[in-house]
């Protein structure tokens, strides 16, 4: 067994609890889409057909149908929860932009209903952790990309919660945290799986807290909760978890405790094919002087 494999329906039934407070306790995904959308100022592309993957409660979504009133937006999630809130949040939306089409797809990225070549924008924000099999997923965003279409995305990196896998350290043989990946492997993933010129970028955001039960408090009202195989099957023991707290109180600087959180920024083009299916080479005749 992989303990670090992820019970998707877990994390499916976990984010869909927390829809309803999502919005008020997600600070810092909040603030690195800001980031992302602001990206976005440095690229020419408009697409037609945009998908958002790991929407969430929608608010991405929504700055996205801002900056793009003419596209065709699908949010995708894998939790129904989440739709369902955003989808109630994006009623009035849609008043005030008659016309822009967006729609509600709940669906896993490792396993995509779309069609190939039908997307001409994949941006994802703090999603692609969730993912089994990285790699292989982005092989399915390569596929349903149109040619010259964009993967932008955000995800977490290898130092993400350090200061938790310290606290958690020898406490008992169960995992507590996720597996994140380091920035340089996705780069290399993402030149695997077809893509052209990645461009990948990393910075670290430190969030501060009273104690320890706030820190698992914010993480629990965001959804985020520990859906590796590895997990314990029941509640920690009064024992142990005094143990994680004197573990995280020895890391308190200034009066609090920290939290923090890798963040991968990673945008990479869907070139067009050197070749066709039966090995013939294909020239582009399309390029402006």
């Amino acid at each position: 067994m992989n303990e670090f494999e992820i019970d998707k329906k877990q994390v499916r039934r976990a984010f869909s609890r927390a829809a309803a407070d999502y919005d008020a306790a997600a600070v810092m995904q909040r603030e690195v889409c800001i980031r992302m959308l602001e990206k976005l100022d440095y690229i020419k592309l408009q697409p037609a057909r945009l998908l958002d993957v790991g929407s969430g409660t929608g608010w991405g979504t929504r700055q996205l149908g801002e900056r793009y009133p003419k596209a065709n937006i699908t949010a995708l999630d894998i939790a129904l929860g989440m739709l369902q809130h955003a989808r109630g949040t994006s009623s009035w939306w849609q008043k005030l932009f008659q016309g822009r089409r967006e729609q509600f797809l709940c669906a896993d990225v490792e396993a995509l209903p779309i069609a190939s070549g039908s997307v001409d924008m994949v941006w994802s924000n703090l999603a692609l952790q969730w993912c089994n099999d990285l790699p292989a997923t982005f092989v399915e965003l390569h596929r349903i990309l149109n040619t010259d279409g964009l993967l932008i995305f955000s995800c977490f990196g290898v130092d993400t919660l350090k200061e938790l896998r310290i606290a958690f350290r020898d406490v008992d043989g169960y995992n507590h945290l996720n597996r994140f990946v380091d920035m340089h492997d996705v780069g290399d993933m993402l030149v695997a799986a077809g893509f052209a010129d990645p461009v990948m970028e990393m910075e670290t955001l430190t969030l501060t807290y009273e104690d320890a039960r706030a820190v698992m408090q914010d993480l629990k009202s965001i959804g985020a909760h520990n859906a590796t195989a590895g997990r314990a099957s029941g509640m920690m023991g009064k024992r142990a978890w005094q143990r994680v707290i004197e573990n995280y109180e020895t890391l308190r600087r200034n009066g609090k405790l920290p939290a923090t959180f890798e963040i991968v920024y990673g945008h990479a083009w869907k070139p067009a094919p050197k070749a066709a299916p039966d090995g013939r080479a294909i020239i582009r005749t399309d390029f402006k002087l």
